[in-house]
């Protein structure tokens, strides 16, 4: 494993921990998770970062693995606003002014978002799947039949029968999601045994829940997310240096990152990797490492 230490830092909401590798007083590369995954989807992309002189950050996100809400009574918000704020506190936290932020899923969210609204603190952007920004004013546009098949697990996870399921059946249901997303991905169930522990964190479900509810207008957001969410509703260009990588093999449906071109107004490049799924950076470390080294 890459990760050398780890550690936890209090921000107005959660106490994050995170896990740590590559010299203290080196560039620094903050590598953010997806659903259901978590900081072992980096574990290789560190190694090869820190051989090079990278410092690397892997947090552990917002109801996931020892990360931990400081208030019983906060949301338990899994809004794209809440991800990108709990990413822009873990960098005031480690008093981190500048660095690559990169990821896929729900991390890869949070980095367009910090990387749109707040480019000073951005050196560069590593995104699998391009502008991973969502919008609410589309929600309700349908996509290809084809695409919509893969998203069961949305629709499952609107009902309350879904909650529950999430409830009863967290490891397979997620061992479900893993292999069926990376479909050509050998060791994506033996991978999967090394990533279940983090699900276990008792805000898991809440998060979870809550996340794919807002995102179609079921549920309400925390209100102090509600600047970012208006913000990114206006779908602002990202002016930082970006890669964006394309998994050539993705078990969920959707268009090409290539197609969000128009967004990215800086230095730009496009990487699509064949026979690559859903959980990029563990499926291949080495590319998503050279794309965080061709932006220091």
């Amino acid at each position: 494993m890459g990760f050398t230490s780890r550690g936890t830092v209090r921000t107005p909401v959660l106490e994050i921990a995170y896990e740590e590798a590559g010299p203290p007083d080196g560039p620094v590369a903050v590598l953010s998770h997806g659903f259901p995954y978590d900081v072992r989807a980096y574990d290789e992309v560190a190694g090869l970062l820190a051989a090079s002189g990278v410092r690397v950050i892997a947090p552990y996100l917002r109801g996931f693995g020892p990360t931990r809400f400081t208030d019983a009574a906060t949301l338990r918000s899994g809004e794209q606003g809440a991800l990108a704020q709990d990413l822009l506190d873990l960098l005031d936290a480690l008093e981190i002014e500048r660095a690559v932020v990169g990821g896929y899923d729900w991390g890869g969210r949070a980095s367009c978002i910090v990387a749109a609204l707040h480019p000073s603190r951005v050196t560069g952007l590593v995104t699998v799947g391009g502008y991973n920004v969502l919008n609410p004013a589309r929600a309700m546009e349908p996509a290809r039949p084809e695409w919509e098949a893969t998203y069961w697990y949305v629709f499952y996870f609107h009902s309350e029968r879904g909650r529950r399921g999430l409830e009863l059946h967290r490891h397979e249901l997620c061992e479900l999601l893993w292999t069926t997303w990376s479909p050509e991905w050998t060791d994506a169930a033996a991978a999967f045994r090394a990533s279940a522990p983090s699900l276990d964190n008792p805000d898991f479900v809440d998060v979870v829940i809550h996340s794919y509810r807002h995102r179609y207008g079921l549920v309400a957001g925390d209100p102090r997310y509600a600047a970012i969410e208006r913000a990114m509703a206006a779908e602002p260009p990202i002016p930082v240096p970006t890669v964006v990588l394309e998994s050539g093999a993705d078990g969920i449906g959707g268009p090409s990152g290539a197609e969000g071109r128009e967004w990215f107004t800086g230095p730009y490049a496009f990487r699509e990797l064949p026979g690559i799924g859903h959980n990029l950076p563990q499926e291949a470390p080495r590319a998503f490492a050279e794309a965080v080294q061709s932006l220091l």
